[in-house]
């Protein structure tokens, strides 16, 4: 007589999110291998602060975010910190890499920032989850030489957890981790403080506190009708997202909906004459229009801002909104409506540091809406085009506006800048075999 077994196996659709670890530390070392375990920083434009370090420079208590570099040198020399420049084609390009191999495994794609991805898997068990999971990590470290931590689970919220756990605990994980059971949810949510879950903001995790709710466990505790009455319905979705039950969704294509374009700069001196201020702004929108047509986009406004020195006397920031009255995607109206904005808001008696355009009301351009007594002049789209093309083909910056300085080249403060090791062809690697 033989005993019948029924073997059930569920399927689920499950959420990760592939992180790289220090990114832009870690595509340094990527080709300097003589810098692993060796503590690096990544300054900001024109060398001005940290806005990365490594996880060696983190345990350093005296070295923060934000550091002003020329301030911490002496710290950098005591500690033997690596300094190396923004190098964003650099970065650009092996986060783009990193999104490509996370696609072949994965049903769904949401890029969440340059070092960030979360991603959808549909019918998989647990096991299956989380061996995609190790998958993806192998592949990233084989082929790039970058770490990454890999959560998975339920849904985002959770998935974010599960990315935490990773990074307090590597070795245990081996750098991937899924939440699949009721126990390790539970387990995760009571060992996760509130402020550290994603979407819990500063504000919000005070309030919670004050509730007495420091974990996160204690929030899915709440009813959903006091949840929606203090916290609205985004932290309820945010509530069932920590359940188990998917409710933050992915968005689809991060470029299709993006809403804003900035390109803001410091500049190489303090600033005062206006006809200096117009070349910078001009030369700050056109890069922002060309970001904007690249992507297929249109915007019906922008926001302009200069500040002077934060380390001055006096501190000055002024700003205003330019709105075009439709959507356009030209460099030359974009340009020209900045400058009359520029115009109405300068101030002769202060000295600006810094500026920036900030593109807004973004659109596809498939869209776009004609309007009978105001729009876009129609031979600027085919101006455009050709001036992006040729750009493409002589080289970025060889077409500029009248408003710009055709024989200046502003260059950012790089000092330590690593080469394009797989953007430009005179910085590929040679490698001598024997």
């Amino acid at each position: 007589m033989h005993d019948d077994y029924i073997v059930l196996i569920y399927f689920y659709k499950m959420y990760g999110i592939v992180d790289c670890n220090s990114f832009y530390a870690s595509c340094e070392r990527a080709f300097r291998p003589e810098l692993k375990g060796k503590p690096i920083v990544v300054l900001s434009n024109n060398d001005g602060c940290v806005i990365a370090r490594s996880s060696e420079v983190k345990q350093f208590k005296d070295i923060p975010m934000g550091a002003v570099a020329f301030k911490y040198q002496q710290k950098f020399k005591q500690h033997g910190v690596h300094v190396f420049s923004s190098n964003y084609a650099l970065y650009g390009d092996m986060s783009s890499r990193v999104m490509t191999i996370v696609n072949k495994y994965v049903d769904e794609l949401e890029p969440y920032s340059i070092d960030e991805a979360f991603f959808k898997l549909n019918n998989k068990t647990f096991e299956e989850a989380e061996l995609i999971g190790h998958k993806i990590q192998q592949e990233i470290l084989r082929q790039l030489g970058l770490p990454v931590s890999v959560g998975i689970a339920k849904s985002k919220a959770l998935a974010k957890i599960a990315n935490n756990i990773v990074k307090i605990y590597p070795v245990q994980t081996k750098s991937v981790y899924c939440i699949g059971t009721e126990e390790q949810r539970i387990k995760a949510l009571k060992w996760t403080n509130i402020g550290d879950v994603w979407g819990i903001g500063r504000r919000l995790g005070k309030q919670l506190q004050a509730m007495g709710i420091y974990k996160a466990y204690g929030y899915t505790l709440l009813t959903d009708t006091l949840v929606r009455s203090r916290f609205s319905v985004v932290g309820l979705r945010l509530k069932h997202d920590l359940e188990g039950k998917p409710t933050i969704c992915l968005e689809k294509g991060l470029d299709e909906d993006r809403k804003m374009i900035a390109v803001t700069r410091s500049f190489p001196n303090v600033l005062s004459d206006l006809n200096e201020i117009e070349e910078r702004i001009a030369t700050f929108a056109n890069s922002a229009a060309e970001k904007l047509r690249k992507q297929q986009g249109e915007c019906a406004a922008a926001y302009l801002f200069l500040q002077s020195n934060r380390f001055g006397k006096e501190y000055v920031k002024l700003g205003a909104m330019v709105p075009f009255g439709f959507a356009t995607s030209s460099s030359i109206t974009i340009t020209k409506m900045v400058l009359q904005k520029l115009r109405e808001i300068y101030r002769n008696d202060c000295s600006y540091k810094k500026g920036g355009v900030v593109l807004v009301s973004i659109t596809n351009n498939t869209s776009h809406q004609t309007r009978m007594f105001a729009d876009e002049n129609p031979k600027h789209q085919l101006l455009m085009h050709t001036m992006d093309a040729l750009n493409e083909k002589l080289g970025k910056g060889k077409l500029k506006l009248a408003n710009q300085d055709i024989a200046k080249t502003w260059k950012m403060r790089q000092e330590h800048l690593s080469p394009n090791y797989t953007t430009k062809l005179s910085d590929i690697i040679t490698v001598n075999c024997r």
